[in-house]
C-alpha cells in the first residue's frame, strides 16, 4: 500500500511516517512538503491514502482536494491545526473521507486511518 503524507513541517512528516509504518510496517511512505509537490507525488504514484495538511505554502491543502479529491481509488484524511466546523465540511464536501484535528493522539489517528481503509 502506497501512503502519502503532505505537510510543510518536516517535523510533522516524520510524526505521521513513524506512527503509520509502526501500523502498517508494509506501506511505502511518500512524501509532499506543499500542494503542488502532492499533486505531482499523487499523479506519478497513485497512493492508496492522503494524509494532507490544510495550511502549506504554495498550493493549499483545499486546493489539493479541489484537483484531486474525487479521484476514485483513493482515501483522504486531513490532519490539520484547524479545526472549525466550515473548514471540516468543506474538506468532506471535496472529497476528503475523514479530518483529525492537530494536535491529535495516536490511537485517535491510527483508528481515523484503520477506519477509512476498511480495516
Amino acid at each position: 500500500m502506497k501512503i502519502l503524507i503532505v505537510d510543510d513541517s518536516s517535523f510533522m512528516r516524520q510524526i505521521l511516517r513513524d506512527l503509520i509504518t509502526k501500523k502498517y510496517a508494509d506501506a511505502e511512505i511518500l512524501e509532499a512538503k506543499d500542494g503542488n509537490e502532492a499533486i505531482e507525488q499523487y499523479r506519478a504514484h497513485r497512493p492508496e491514502l492522503l494524509l494532507l495538511d490544510l495550511i502549506m505554502p504554495e498550493k493549499d491543502g483545499m486546493e489539493v482536494l479541489k484537483e484531486i479529491g474525487h479521484d476514485s481509488g483513493k482515501k483522504i484524511v486531513v490532519v490539520s491545526s484547524v479545526g472549525q466546523e466550515e473548514m471540516i465540511k468543506q474538506a468532506g464536501s471535496l472529497g476528503a473521507d475523514a479530518y483529525v484535528v492537530k494536535p491529535f493522539d495516536e490511537k485517535e489517528l491510527l483508528g481515523t486511518v484503520n477506519q477509512v481503509l476498511g480495516k
